[in-house]
């Protein structure tokens, strides 16, 4: 079961990745939400957190902050992965779904599985727009592009590490 489990990899900072087939086998041994957490799902968490914390040291070593301004961001940012960590928790439980249902997923189960991943991607564009804003009130304006810039580099990194993991549902066919 843990061999599934695709390894962290590490692409320019940190990357994420779980075979379709960890995550198919986690949500198949998940079978109510009062049972223990699978050894899969132990390691995606480990592995998440991990990548929190590579994603943390990938921005302080990029973006330019003097300790006042530190002092300041630091809660900042750790609130605002609080929040998408939150979000992530749905993405995963698609992701997770998506595994699931491979090989035999319905037209029903596709087009649900769609609007909860784009519902997702909304929400996160939102959480970004919402800390604008609270990130400006401790750093300057280039230094909140900067950050933005960073973290959605590494992000985009993440993603597309995790789709490479997952095939085309037709594929499936």
């Amino acid at each position: 079961m843990h061999k599934k489990l695709v390894a962290l990899v590490v692409v320019a900072g940190a990357c994420f990745a779980a075979g379709p087939q960890a995550f198919a086998q986690a949500a198949s041994s998940d079978q109510s939400a009062a049972a223990p957490q699978s050894g899969i799902d132990q390691d995606i968490r480990l592995l998440r957190l991990d990548i929190r914390s590579k994603k943390k040291q990938i921005i302080a070593a990029n973006l330019i902050l003097t300790d006042a301004e530190a002092t300041k961001f630091w809660p900042v940012y750790d609130q605002f992965t609080n929040d998408l960590v939150k979000i992530n928790n749905d993405k995963y439980a698609v992701i997770k779904e998506y595994a699931a249902s491979q090989g035999n997923m319905t037209d029903e189960q596709g087009v649900s599985l769609t609007n909860r991943s784009i519902g997702v991607e909304l929400q996160v564009a939102q959480l970004r727009a919402k800390y604008v804003p609270i990130f400006g009130k401790v750093v300057s304006g280039k230094t909140v592009a900067t950050f933005f810039q960073i973290e959605r580099r590494v992000q985009a990194m993440i993603d597309l590490q995790l789709a490479s993991q997952i095939p085309l549902v037709q594929a499936q066919q």
